[in-house]
């Protein structure tokens, strides 16, 4: 069972406390200024939606329809709800590390506003994703088109960040080797993934369907990050995060939903290492340069290299860089002078001998590459 954390238990600790896999009850924005800058690797907001009903809403059969009337979401006015929105922005921007990301998720009634907010504080928006209902809540007073769908909005903290996690490839694999769009189809929750309490009725308004947050984490996460939601509801990102070998921290006021998601989280079961093992591709490997072999003994000064059919050769020299009739440059830059070519790809252009046949230099530094891995 995740351990829930009151936030003035929190805030009298003496001594640093880790509050990952952990239940922080209490204020949102109270709760972020709580926890070590820079501590997080990635943010799942979904914050109340200010949906600003007017009265109850029925049914055409005039039963009443089970929707958002909750305190938490109610605002006095824009205003109000944009100081809201810049305040718990800006705690996160503190928690959230230089190569995090931040992704909030609202309706038409806010995400505009957010979306706003987010570049006012200088955020970056890398993208806005549209979550695409397959079976959205029909208009029940036929006054305007069904709302079959929601905004995300995914952020870095800064224009000038470098090095966010987007797991590109893996995204592209899982789309039959498509690139993924920014167009997502999923169900909203039902069906045995709604909790409900005993008297039958939703235990959350807003659950969000695990298969959203798993994409979510999959596309912009590596196991063993920390992924944050201040707003935790339910706890279905702490779910997901458990099933995907993330770990999470939770932010909660109301003790309801606290126990509920407790419950839910401690019921999750991980995958393996060998389900998370997330495909990457060559623009995600370490940046190996020619140099280091010869640096490491496996390429030595003055031996010979040729291409696979042995019609071009070339000396190495001690510096890391090839000689031949005259001319001189990298791998890849003598590899294309020697074939007349304006552009060469040296690692697999040219080969060593290894006393049997010809390889590819490519293949060394594969055996770096795999040697700083282990490292890591």
């Amino acid at each position: 069972m995740p351990t829930v954390f009151p936030l003035a238990e929190l805030r009298r600790s003496s001594a640093p406390v880790s509050v990952i896999d952990t239940i922080i009850k209490g204020d949102c924005v109270a709760a972020l200024e709580a926890l070590p800058d820079n501590s997080v690797d990635m943010i799942f907001a979904d914050p109340p939606y200010n949906l600003q009903l007017g009265g109850t809403l029925h049914r055409p059969d005039q039963s009443k329809v089970d929707a958002v009337d909750d305190a938490w979401d109610q605002f006095a006015s824009f205003e109000l709800y944009d100081a809201f929105t810049r305040a718990w922005l800006l705690a996160c921007r503190r928690v959230l590390k230089p190569t995090g990301t931040i992704w909030v998720i609202g309706s038409y009634h806010n995400i505009f506003r957010v979306g706003a907010t987010l570049q006012d504080l200088n955020f970056w928006i890398l993208n806005d994703i549209v979550w695409r209902k397959t079976n959205p809540m029909p208009n029940f007073k036929g006054r305007r088109f069904q709302n079959a769908h929601e905004t995300m909005i995914w952020a870095s903290p800064d224009p000038k960040a470098k090095g966010y996690t987007f797991n590109y490839d893996a995204m592209k694999a899982a789309n039959d080797d498509v690139q993924m769009r920014s167009d997502w189809l999923f169900p909203i929750c039902s069906g045995g993934e709604r909790l409900k309490g005993d008297d039958g009725k939703k235990v959350h308004p807003t659950q969000k369907p695990e298969a959203l947050l798993a994409r979510i984490l999959m596309s912009s996460t590596k196991p063993g990050d920390v992924v944050l939601d201040p707003f935790f509801g339910s706890g279905t990102t702490g779910a997901v995060a458990k099933r995907l070998g993330r770990h999470f921290v939770g932010i909660e006021r109301e003790q309801d939903y606290i126990d509920a998601a407790a419950a839910r989280i401690a019921a999750v079961e991980p995958l393996g290492k060998t389900e998370l093992t997330v495909m990457t591709g060559k623009k995600s490997e370490p940046r190996v340069a020619f140099n280091v072999l010869v640096e490491n003994g496996m390429i030595k000064p003055g031996q010979v290299l040729s291409d696979a059919k042995r019609r071009h050769s070339a000396i190495v020299r001690a510096d890391g860089t090839l000689t031949a009739n005259g001319e001189a440059g990298s791998i890849h830059r003598l590899g294309a002078k020697v074939q007349g070519l304006d552009a060469c790809n040296g690692w697999t252009f040219w080969h060593f001998d290894d006393g049997t046949s010809l390889r590819p230099i490519d293949e060394l530094r594969t055996v770096v590459r795999n040697t700083m891995a282990r490292l890591d």
